[in-house]
């Protein structure tokens, strides 16, 4: 798995649009608000061109990339946690995501309705960002009854839960995200165990026009302005391009974004930006029988990465038989590495790099 991420936005901001192109998963599409009525789910490769290389070496029976996932959920609107419109009720289908994506639409096109009517970045992300700290304090203030009842008992873990959850609610309150609270251990604890939206990682999407997607526009600018201000990621996508994209074959997309002047798709982008904000590395397994790319977080040791294929490969781990990618690269093949001394014996303490390529040896 590489991670779930969440996509949220305005209605018509082009959200679906860019859902259905980064994931071929078919979620309607049209020119009114509340398309999306139910959450759709859609499972992308990550584009890795080190896999391709070993696939290209081992001409392997199998290739398993790792897979993002993505929910795409109703768009909401001002009011969403009083009752209006449709993705208030849909916020509980992105609370198991890793990340946030927050679509938010920088073009401007008469045919295409803004249910604020004027095109304006940060209203849009004020009134996304506000219903999901509603969305929260809603969730916290329904735990902090059962915290007060449980501080009663006496014991001193219940009353710093009491105090976590006061404490929360009352940053929320406020109008701040849980992110952004000074955290105790009982506050991280009840933050995981609530799986508080605004304590996940966001960035934002700019959908912009063809025009503009190499160079951004005013409105860009200001989305870019304000996430630099709170130390937040934004990529700038054009809705329109990655629907061409997704219904070409890869030497068509290479050309196709060359002519475009862009280095890489919207797609890679968002899925580069995921792993950036989540700190999320790729090691990699290889063979005749299979070449598959793994997901970790980066820091992981040599046995944490094992338990990721197999919690037996962690239990019973013995070493790891390790080759940089870049060695792979450097020499064309394992064989050849290891001759040149650059196949590695790596034990329990090894930090492994993004980009290994590994062979755990484990006692079963």
């Amino acid at each position: 798995m590489g991670f779930k991420c969440g996509i949220v936005g305005l209605p018509n901001v082009g959200k679906s649009t860019i859902f259905n192109a980064i994931t071929n998963a078919g979620a309607e599409s049209a020119n009114y608000p509340f398309c999306t009525i139910n959450p759709n789910v859609g499972m992308v490769s990550v584009p890795d061109k080190r896999l391709d290389t070993l696939v290209k070496a081992y001409n392997p029976r199998s290739i398993v990339p790792a897979v993002t996932q993505f929910v795409d959920i109703a768009g909401l609107v001002k009011g969403a946690s009083q009752g209006e419109g449709l993705g208030n009720q849909f916020l509980t289908h992105i609370r198991e995501c890793e990340a946030i994506m927050e679509v938010v639409r920088c073009f401007d096109d008469e045919n295409i309705i803004h249910v604020h009517e004027v095109v304006n970045p940060l209203r849009d992300v004020e009134i996304i960002e506000t219903e999901l700290i509603l969305k929260d304090l809603e969730s916290v203030e329904k735990r902090l009854a059962q915290e007060t009842k449980n501080a009663r008992i006496g014991t001193t873990k219940a009353k710093e839960k009491l105090t976590a959850c006061e404490a929360l609610a009352k940053h929320l309150g406020t109008g701040k995200p849980a992110r952004e609270i000074e955290k105790s251990e009982a506050t991280e604890e009840l933050i995981f165990e609530l799986a508080l939206l605004t304590a996940k990682p966001i960035f934002y999407c700019a959908n912009v026009s063809e025009s503009d997607v190499i160079k951004g526009n005013a409105y860009t600018e200001q989305l870019k302005k304000y996430a630099d201000e709170r130390k937040q990621d934004m990529v700038i996508i054009c809705g329109k391009v990655e629907e061409e994209l997704a219904e070409m074959e890869q030497a068509e997309k290479t050309e196709f974004l060359k002519e475009l002047g862009m280095a890489e798709s919207g797609l890679d982008q968002v899925i580069k930006k995921g792993y950036g904000i989540l700190g999320l590395r790729t090691f990699f397994t290889a063979g005749e029988k299979e070449v598959r790319a793994w997901t970790f977080h980066k820091g992981w040791k040599a046995p944490a990465c094992a338990g990721v294929i197999h919690t037996d490969f962690e239990k019973g781990f013995i070493r790891a038989e390790t080759l940089s990618y870049s060695d792979f690269e450097k020499y064309g093949s394992l064989n050849a590495a290891k001759d040149a001394g650059h196949l590695r014996t790596e034990g329990k303490d090894y930090e492994v790099q993004d980009g290994d390529i590994m062979l755990f040896l484990f006692n079963s």
